[in-house]
């Protein structure tokens, strides 16, 4: 009787040497979920015919209507490799800007990465940006050339110059590589026809080769040609299978788990890596504490709670009592389950390794750590490169669906943590901030239709940041009972530390006094090392140091301290809003001898108006976000186009054309860009479309300043002045 494929599954997830935990990410439309249906059919999941139709890991209703990824989807499967079994557990990730969150969150949990490129458009803003958030969790990518048969058929290419076309995409991808890889993997991780780590062919068509298969089964790129000429691409399918190709890639480029965390966990764990628990992480230790990180959160109507993520050491297995470490929660695991797509299969035990999800974990939210230990270093929060920049305001209906909105929004959060979800109890007034507009219609629409909740919401707000221009003077910060004082100097930040921070060289949080890597990145910076060893956390882009000398009671006051601070960064001095580029010192303290006179209720007033009052003194500015766009277009709306762009306060940075298309870089504010879509669409009679590359941060116009503030305060409903 034939080994089921759950069987199958069980038996490899204890052989890690045969495990690949891969993602596949790329471009918005440069063909991933049909390409991941291909594979699912070679691993006989899906049926073959439906293959590319079925979209068997867009299982929400909204992505088969609008025909994007919207969720990151998992599935585990077995491929065989020269009577070799592989276990493949797989990712595939959204290609759209404002849903790069799940790309970050999918990076967490896997090894290696399928970068797809079309054919036809080649490297775009997208691709670089998935593939710069799989290089800074060190994942390894190997490279797949899509919609090949876009340029026999369309672009009618000659196999010269098709190979030419190949050697141009490989070069730019390699050439991304070497700019964001870090320094040992800058020539390591290349892709290589000649070594195999590159395939093209279409997802479509159910085709793929690399330059290893074509030697092996003699196959030309003639052959291809022609196969599309007398219209026999069907018998190319056959010959050369997309699933076969590009799993042999996988099992051969790209590393298992014991390899990769390896290299892996002292990048994204900041424990001690000599402990028994730090050996057991890099050794990917089946016999080790559970150490397991959540990257996705799912709210099944029946199961509840199901947080999936990667297993990086230890066995889970059901009834199993574990902690998570943020939530400091002790809980019982009730399911252990591994993936088809939409299907949850249980099981009894995941050993480390593998992709597994959880029922039982109340709480949990991406990112979070959980172990078997109850204090166990956690994982560094998992950061996207973008931050959320347009906000709405939410509300129910009815009035009496106010207590479930709020539990609601609670889910909303766990399920995507790049939507920032702020409840203000007193106020009532419950604010989601996205990526983009379409990032909250998703969101909007799936409270409608998923959790069964009729919401109004107000119309796009965007989110401004506070920092300030000159160092300030010493400024006092009195407790309510005028026996403790703090003093704070504000400065801007230095522009190599708020980039180290922006790109993920730095880590945020709060810094340990034994944690010697960070300060020596500090020292790499230019900042001394007696300096840097007074540096005490990292927050949003801000930074505070412990400037005291020879404070008595310091060390009891200093989680206070770091408390007041994050709070005056969530919410600045001119409008409430999240400060960036800042540097806060603690300079002096004077504290009461008796304990019960410096708690909480006495220090944290006292530190927030310190900072505020310093902030005050430095030349507070406001910052609005910005996004760096390309748009692509026919070359005779060039004109429309800069006048578009001129009448959104838009800076134009570089124009160039191919052949009859100009592609423009243009700098805009976000808050003239709601509604771009359409303005460009009525502006180039529906020809032209833009994408995302970069979001910055940059002074607002003095003319609009103090307009903006007032707005904001009004909405607020905070005084004017």
């Amino acid at each position: 009787m034939a080994e089921k494929v759950t069987d199958r599954v069980l038996r490899l997830m204890k052989k890690p040497a045969n495990i690949r935990n891969i993602a596949i990410c790329a471009h918005i439309d440069h063909g991933k979920t049909t390409f991941s249906d291909n594979l699912l059919a070679g691993a006989g999941m899906i049926s073959e015919e439906l293959a590319g139709q079925q979209l068997a890991l867009d299982f929400h209703a909204d992505e088969q209507e609008r025909g994007i990824t919207i969720d990151a989807a998992n599935v585990s499967m077995v491929h065989d490799v020269d009577g070799d079994e592989y276990l493949i557990n797989l990712i595939d990730t959204p290609g759209h800007i404002d849903f790069g969150g799940d790309v970050t969150r999918a990076m967490r949990a896997v090894d290696g990465a399928i970068v797809l490129v079309d054919a036809v458009e080649g490297i775009m803003p997208q691709t670089e940006t998935v593939l710069r958030q799989a290089l800074r969790e060190l994942v390894k990518p190997v490279l797949f050339i899509n919609k090949v048969d876009r340029l026999i058929k369309e672009v009618k290419l000659t196999p010269e110059q098709m190979y030419e076309r190949f050697v141009k995409i490989i070069t730019a991808v390699n050439k991304f590589i070497e700019g964001v890889a870090p320094q040992e993997y800058k020539g390591k991780w290349q892709v290589n026809v000649q070594d195999g780590s590159v395939a093209f062919g279409s997802a479509f068509h159910k085709w793929a080769l690399s330059f290893p298969f074509m030697q092996k089964n003699n196959i030309t790129f003639k052959d291809v040609i022609n196969a599309y000429t007398e219209e026999r691409h069907k018998e190319l399918a056959k010959k050369a299978p997309l699933h076969n190709v590009v799993l042999n890639i996988v099992a051969r480029h790209h590393p298992d788990p014991v390899v990769s965390q390896a290299y892996r966990v002292p990048r994204i764990w900041h424990g001690d890596h000599d402990s028994d628990v730090g050996k057991s992480l890099i050794n990917c230790n089946p016999e080790g504490p559970v150490a397991f990180v959540v990257t996705k959160i799912v709210i099944d109507k029946h199961a509840g709670l199901v947080a999936a993520g990667r297993l990086f050491s230890g066995t889970l297995n059901q009834g199993q009592e574990v902690y998570m470490i943020a939530a400091k929660q002790k809980v019982r695991i009730q399911q252990v389950n591994i993936y088809k797509g939409a299907q949850r299969i249980q099981v009894d035990g995941v050993p480390a390794g593998n992709i597994v999800g959880i029922v039982g974990l109340k709480d949990a939210f991406a990112g979070e750590t959980v172990s078997s230990i109850a204090d166990i270093e956690p994982f560094e929060s998992i950061k996207h490169i973008f931050e959320p920049v347009v906000t709405k305001s939410i509300d129910a209906k009815s009035a009496a669906d106010l207590p479930k909105l709020v539990e609601i929004l609670k889910q909303v959060n766990k399920e995507d943590p790049t939507i920032s979800v702020q409840i203000n109890e007193e106020t009532g007034e419950n604010i989601i901030s996205g990526m983009g507009e379409l990032h909250l219609e998703i969101i909007e629409n799936r409270i409608r239709t998923e959790k069964g909740l009729d919401v109004v919401t107000s119309a796009p707000i965007v989110v401004y940041r506070e920092a300030v221009q000159n160092k300030s003077e010493e400024f006092e910060g009195k407790s309510p009972n005028k026996h403790n004082k703090f003093y704070f100097i504000v400065a801007p930040l230095e522009d190599e530390i708020y980039q180290a921070i922006k790109s993920g060289e730095l880590f945020e949080g709060r810094i340990k006094k034994s944690d010697m890597d960070t300060f020596r990145k500090f020292e790499g910076l230019g900042i001394p090392m007696k300096e840097a060893r007074k540096i005490r956390e990292i927050y949003k882009g801000n930074l505070l140091t412990d400037g005291t000398r020879g404070i008595v009671h310091i060390g009891e006051v200093i989680e206070m301290v770091m408390d007041g601070f994050e709070q005056v960064v969530d919410a600045g001095v001119l409008a409430r809003e999240p400060t960036i580029k800042m540097k806060v010192t603690l300079t002096d303290t004077k504290l009461h001898e008796d304990t019960i006179h410096r708690g909480p209720a006495q220090a944290l007033p006292a530190v927030r108006d310190g900072i505020r009052g310093a902030i005050l003194t430095a030349k507070p500015v406001i910052y609005e976000p910005l996004q760096i766009v390309q748009i692509d277009a026919p070359e005779e709306y060039m004109g429309e186009i800069s006048k578009l762009i001129q009448n959104k306060r838009g800076q134009l940075i570089d124009m160039t054309q191919e052949g009859v298309m100009i592609v423009v870089k243009s700098k805009l504010p976000v808050a003239e860009m709601l509604g771009l879509s359409n303005d460009l669409r009525s502006a180039t009679g529906g020809r032209g479309n833009y994408f995302v590359i970069d979001q910055v941060f940059e002074k607002l116009p003095e003319t609009l300043r103090d307009k903006i503030i007032k707005q904001i305060r009004n909405r607020k409903g905070l005084k004017e002045e």
